[in-house]
């Protein structure tokens, strides 16, 4: 019986340069503590959905947020290292828990100029949480200058 796999793609939730997950100083991330998958460089004042699907985690602090696709798989969406300090501000959410987006739905605005000022490390991870059920996921090379909503960062098998 020959099985036939489902290629997927996580497009640029922000524009920016990519950075391998193993160099984010938090080893949070850099451990995959929390998911695979790869950094990018902040440039840009909004955040998009990378994916299709139901928002199903937004932190109080909205400084990361979680898609679940169709198929399961949940996508982390983590702005900065350590926004979580401004408790809000300087981000507004445009969705929540349990809404349904679709890939290149704005779902946050950043006021980068606050988050500069307060000298916030805009690496943000974007991340598979459940890596484990996909299959030869092959994040962006390091390096490499994305486009929000136009270059993808992460694909893979289901």
């Amino acid at each position: 019986m020959e099985t036939t796999r489902k290629h997927c793609q996580i497009i640029a939730p922000i524009s920016g340069r990519t950075i391998e997950l193993s160099k984010v100083p938090d080893p949070v991330f850099s451990e995959r503590m929390t998911g695979d998958g790869l950094a990018i460089l902040l440039e840009n004042d909004k955040v998009i959905a990378p994916c299709d699907g139901i928002i199903t985690l937004f932190f109080d602090t909205k400084h990361a947020f979680a898609i679940t696709t169709a198929t399961g798989v949940q996508v982390l969406v983590h702005i900065g290292l350590d926004t979580v300090i401004l408790n809000g501000k300087g981000i507004r959410a445009l969705y929540e828990p349990g809404q349904q987006v679709k890939a290149g739905d704005v779902v946050l605005w950043l006021d980068l100029g606050l988050l500069r000022k307060k000298q916030i490390n805009l690496i943000s991870p974007v991340l598979i949480v459940n890596y484990e059920s996909v299959s030869n996921m092959q994040p962006l090379r390091p390096g490499e200058l994305v486009t929000i909503g136009a270059d993808p960062v992460i694909e893979y098998d289901l």
